[in-house]
């Protein structure tokens, strides 16, 4: 069975069911050491706001927006990441409406002194922290999509270091002074997850074939990048921890969940790697990395919100990211 996503002039289509063009990324859940440290660096440096809070969960989202974009779960005593990392979690990006805002974001993390590695990826530009349990966390703002290339059916995808300058003068308007930052504006969505994976084979096995991502980028060395409807990526795996550990029980852990638009759950069929419809949740393990639970919300029973596609367990390990001036996507 396929979708109804269009085609696109670059990629390469899932060769079965493909996730649909409205496909994106929900709330992800961090598993943390000290609740109120974390929750002090989320709110004072990245400027999320707490949403609610209880029983040792914090829900934090954007000002003056509803969605809930970062869950916290404090695990006393969970270990901080490796410096070395682990299979599972590189990063998690957070995605801004505008220039102009990450340009604000920039300043601000100026006036706190906070270290950051910065980069160009051509689609898009970004900065990235590490949180204080070593959880990676890329902030970024998107090129319009008029502005990205393609060569050979792949996106152009680079790391190169960001113009600070041009960033920091996107925060002004018309001439006026740098509008102070006030916190994650309305309009900001978690854009993508960035996963260490044991092979890319098994990882395009799974994410391509099985769960219906398109490759966008497969040539950057050691990565594999997908998306659904085109975008630059929704899920990036790569192969730079091969050999590290993955988390035990005590170690700092986390889930991810996804969001798809659309009217039925899918159910992935082991003998057949196809798709059926479900009404179910449904749970299923790549080789290496987290279980996915796929899931929907029907549209014929009123609901508001997204369907949602959960990479539902508590993935395997995280990483640092490692201090240098810019870093990868």
């Amino acid at each position: 069975m396929s979708s109804t996503a269009p085609a696109i002039e670059y990629g390469i289509p899932a060769p079965g069911f493909r996730l649909p063009n409205e496909a994106r990324l929900g709330p992800v859940t961090l598993q943390i050491a000290d609740m109120g440290r974390s929750l002090a660096y989320y709110e004072r440096v990245l400027g999320l706001r707490a949403m609610s809070q209880g029983n040792g969960v914090v829900i934090l989202g954007a000002h003056s927006d509803h969605r809930p974009l970062v869950e916290l779960r404090e695990r006393a005593g969970a270990r901080p990441v490796p410096r070395r990392g682990r299979l599972g979690l590189y990063h998690f990006a957070i995605l801004l409406p505008d220039r102009a805002s990450l340009g604000r974001f920039l300043a601000h993390l100026e006036e706190l002194g906070a270290y950051a590695g910065m980069s160009d990826h051509f689609v898009s530009e970004a900065i990235y922290l590490t949180d204080p349990d070593g959880l990676g966390i890329e902030v970024y703002a998107d090129r319009p999509r008029s502005a990205w290339q393609h060569h050979d059916r792949q996106l152009v995808m680079t790391t190169v270091p960001l113009d600070v300058a041009s960033v920091l003068a996107a925060a002004k308007e018309q001439g006026r002074p740098t509008q102070a930052w006030s916190g994650m504006p309305p309009g900001t969505v978690i854009g993508h997850v960035h996963l260490h994976v044991g092979d890319l084979e098994s990882a395009s096995a799974f994410y391509h074939v099985g769960l219906g991502l398109d490759k966008v980028v497969w040539n950057y060395p050691g990565a594999l990048f997908l998306s659904a409807g085109g975008y630059h990526h929704h899920l990036g795996t790569n192969t730079w921890a091969v050999g590290a550990p993955t988390a035990g029980p005590e170690d700092v852990e986390r889930a991810l969940a996804a969001a798809e638009r659309g009217a039925v759950t899918w159910r992935r069929t082991p003998a057949h790697q196809r798709m059926r419809p479900s009404r179910r949740p449904v749970m299923n393990r790549p080789m290496t990395g987290p279980t996915v639970r796929v899931y929907g919300y029907s549209r014929m029973l009123g609901a508001t919100r997204t369907s949602v596609s959960a990479i539902d367990s508590l993935l395997p390990g995280q990483t640092r990211f490692p201090t240098k001036a810019h870093e990868s996507f």
